[in-house]
């Protein structure tokens, strides 16, 4: 079962996300908070960045990742995204591969991201979302 996820609401007009594993994030519209467009994409840099870090620390060395970086094409008449452009970039300058072993690496972060994350996979596809609003009076 996936992990319980909620949010509320703070004084200063921002939000908090909780889960129940105590992980903790604050966005809303404020200067310097994440808004829910940019957690999508925050959420689709991360997957990949999970799903390539084992085979990057495997040809680089422990601690080594890629930087990721996500923007989208926003249509404001249907306020919804249509499109994400993903760009991995892996500093490998330090492991001095070169030709065939750059490309060899290439392919497999490719595949572990395309094999292994979930967010992607989900934003491929229509994904239908129910919804229910419940009212506490006492």
């Amino acid at each position: 079962m996936a992990k319980k996820l909620w949010v509320e609401r703070n004084k200063d007009g921002s939000w908090d996300a909780f889960s129940d594993e105590g992980a903790h994030i604050k966005f809303g519209h404020g200067k310097g908070q994440f808004n829910p467009g940019d957690l999508m994409k925050v959420a689709l840099a991360a997957c990949g960045a999970l799903s390539s870090q084992m085979t990057i620390e495997n040809s680089l060395g422990e601690g080594k990742g890629a930087k990721i970086t996500v923007d989208g094409d926003y249509d404001r008449e249907a306020d919804g995204y249509t499109a994400f452009r993903e760009q991995v970039v892996v500093d490998a300058r330090s492991a001095g591969i070169h030709g065939e072993d750059v490309e060899k690496l290439k392919d497999r972060v490719a595949k572990h991201i395309d094999k292994s994350c979930t967010v992607m996979h989900t934003y491929e596809v229509a994904t239908p979302v129910s919804m229910e609003v419940k009212v506490l009076t006492k």
